[in-house]
């Protein structure tokens, strides 16, 4: 590139102090007001959710219609006076204003949803409820729903802490031992890859109550992708770790606490991931079917006595308490992983 194109292109800076000025400088302008304006376009958005539940009569009878405008209206100030004073609230204003176009799509999409349901039926009821019908069952049915989000927590945390460690002791075991796994790789093979719910008729008959069948299910559910992934991270641990530990007088005890599993830990995760969605899989279908609690008897019941709005009510909260699982185990995971923040991509 010549001198002068390259001149019109960029002004480069002449000097350290100019360099670091120009590498640490903000935003540029537009950027800034490209960021503000999707924010003012957001509140405009949760602004129309809030018209549309007034403008139009309700197609039926729900109480909660003039509750959830003014709630879309408030959310919308909230959102507009965030943008205004966004320097002031640091790291919340900054987040809030990261998080704007998917504020912009939800208020959008709660409008979109608003009309086709509740004013004018273009999708057929009662299938698809409107969001106040949602709001309703979060208000009148909220003490059964809670009991329902506490049985499946508690069934849901026991099967997994049981099939995860059970999955990351075996895990370490094959691939530290070679005896260990000429017997346990096949019998892996053979249970590994049939789905968790295929074990209900045995799960049912074996244990004695169904809440001890569904832990073992999950347990299970959880297991093989935690034995799988801690034994290949154990397994490619290279050799020259070992060599160097045992160079320095390190016995097999240690070899295996502070060589193996440390260098296996992010394919654990990995595992721990995987089990955390199959073991939510598992949890809906054993609710369903033993059961006398939990958000899969909830669906159950919702769907029997055809109250979709309890339905979807229930799956919105199973779909937060998944999401949160998953959050807290990418906390984890970064908490005790930070040494190798220079090594592994995140």
């Amino acid at each position: 590139m010549s001198t002068y194109s390259a001149s019109k292109t960029v002004a480069l800076p002449q000097s350290v102090e100019e360099g670091a000025a120009f590498a640490g400088r903000p935003l540029s302008l537009p950027t800034s007001l490209l960021a503000s304006g999707t924010s003012v376009f957001a509140g405009l958005a949760w602004v129309g959710f809030g018209l549309s539940c007034l403008l139009w009569e309700d197609l039926g009878d729900w109480s909660r219609t003039h509750a959830l405008a003014i709630a879309a209206f408030i959310i919308a100030g909230g959102i507009i006076a965030a943008t205004a004073s966004g320097k002031w609230l640091g790291r919340f204003g900054a987040g809030l204003q990261a998080r704007t176009p998917w504020l912009l799509a939800l208020g959008l999409l709660l409008a979109l949803w608003e009309v086709a349901t509740a004013k004018f039926a273009w999708l057929p009821l009662p299938f698809f409820p409107p969001p106040q019908a949602i709001i309703e069952v979060y208000a009148d049915d909220l003490p059964k729903l809670l009991d329902s989000v506490f049985a499946s927590v508690k069934l849901q945390l026991g099967g997994y802490a049981i099939g995860a460690a059970a999955g990351f002791l075996t895990g370490v075991s094959i691939g530290w031992s070679r005896s260990v796994g000429y017997w346990v790789h096949p019998v892996l093979r053979f249970i590994g890859p049939l789905p968790a719910t295929a074990w209900l008729p045995f799960a049912f008959f074996t244990f004695p109550s169904s809440w001890s069948a569904s832990t073992f299910l999950i347990a299970l559910a959880t297991g093989f992708p935690v034995t799988v992934l801690t034994w290949s991270g154990v397994a490619s641990v290279s050799n020259a770790y070992y060599d160097v530990a045992r160079t320095l007088g390190a016995k097999p005890s240690f070899l295996v606490l502070k060589v193996a599993i440390p260098a296996a830990l992010p394919h654990v995760f990995v595992g721990l991931f995987m089990g955390l969605g199959s073991s939510f899989a598992v949890l809906v279908v054993a609710e369903m079917i033993g059961v006398k609690a939990g958000l899969g008897w909830y669906l159950q019941w919702a769907q029997g006595w055809a109250a979709y709005s309890n339905m979807y009510a229930a799956l919105i909260v199973m779909s937060l308490l998944c999401s949160g699982a998953i959050t807290l185990l990418f906390r984890t995971r970064d908490r005790l992983l930070v040494w190798q923040k220079g090594v592994v991509k995140w």
